[in-house]
């Protein structure tokens, strides 16, 4: 079977499923070091707390991040749902405040390596997926990946974790260009992450947002501003997530705010809102690259 063929015929699948509305929020933020990570998997824990079901896909299957920052076991990941061994109901892990962790494959192979076979596995272990949830969170990958790209591409809202270094600045905006221009993505949300006040927070918006306006066609809006916390390198160090370990810290009470505004954001009624639709999207074949500014 040709990609193609095997595109349609997925899609063709989920068009006949149970639709379900879903929020499906992408975290990404070019290159590593910028908290990404914790910044999902607090931000989920924060939403878990208002009620929400959430699910987060750990993305970066070549690091497995989620599961050995909360020092969680892991028996089975999805290399095991990918090969048939599993279910992906299966797999999925339990961390602080009822939120569910698809684990990551944990160094074999990068999910940036899938081939179209597998790529359909995964489309299908997600469609067929009896838990219930009301938010996936997606923590994609380090870099500009062809995964990266997809999952960015197929979630409604897509959060930009940047802090205040120029190397976090330049991967941000490159990675919004090609999302931009090459996947008709035109909204993103930033967040500005270990900045030292709420002006600075303000002032690294600024500084992407001059460069953005100017060469991108594009619609930024700050959503969080999170502080630099010496209690976030502890929880770390205690394999635990800040928001449970340090309930009232400052970075624990900026995640809180920003998932207080993140329930908010309303969740199409159109079929973009259905977890299927984020399905197909993965799924479409990307658009051709229309060289590079």
């Amino acid at each position: 079977m040709h990609n193609h063929e095997l595109t349609y015929d997925q899609a063709s699948g989920l068009r006949r499923m149970k639709q379900r509305m879903v929020k499906v929020i992408a975290v990404t933020g070019g290159k590593g070091g910028v908290g990404k990570t914790n910044v999902t998997l607090n931000l989920a824990m924060a939403m878990a707390q208002m009620g929400k079901k959430v699910l987060v896909l750990d993305a970066d299957l070549g690091l497995a991040n989620c599961d050995v920052m909360l020092g969680l076991r892991v028996e089975r990941n999805l290399s095991h749902v990918l090969s048939g061994e599993a279910e992906l109901d299966d797999i999925l892990v339990t961390g602080p405040f009822g939120i569910k962790i698809v684990p990551a494959t944990s160094g074999t192979q990068s999910m940036t390596e899938l081939s179209p076979a597998e790529h359909a596995g995964l489309i299908r272990a997600f469609s067929e997926l009896k838990t219930s949830f009301d938010v996936l969170l997606v923590d994609t990958a380090a870099g500009i990946s062809d995964m990266v790209l997809s999952f960015s591409r197929a979630s409604q809202d897509v959060l930009v974790v940047v802090c205040d270094e120029p190397s976090s600045i330049t991967d941000a905006y490159a990675l919004m260009k090609i999302l931009s221009r090459e996947h008709a993505v035109q909204k993103f949300k930033i967040v500005a992450n270990m900045v030292r006040s709420l002006k600075e927070g303000q002032e690294l918006f600024a500084k992407l947002s001059r460069v953005t306006d100017r060469f991108l066609d594009v619609t930024l809006e700050l959503v969080a501003t999170i502080p630099f916390d010496e209690n976030v390198r502890k929880a770390a160090r205690k394999q635990k997530a800040f928001i449970e370990a340090f309930p009232k810290t400052p970075a624990s009470l900026a995640v809180k705010t920003l998932a207080t505004r993140a329930v908010q954001w309303p969740v199409p009624p159109s079929a973009s809102g259905h977890l299927e639709f984020f399905l197909e999207q993965l799924v479409q074949p990307q658009h051709e690259p229309r060289g590079m500014a």
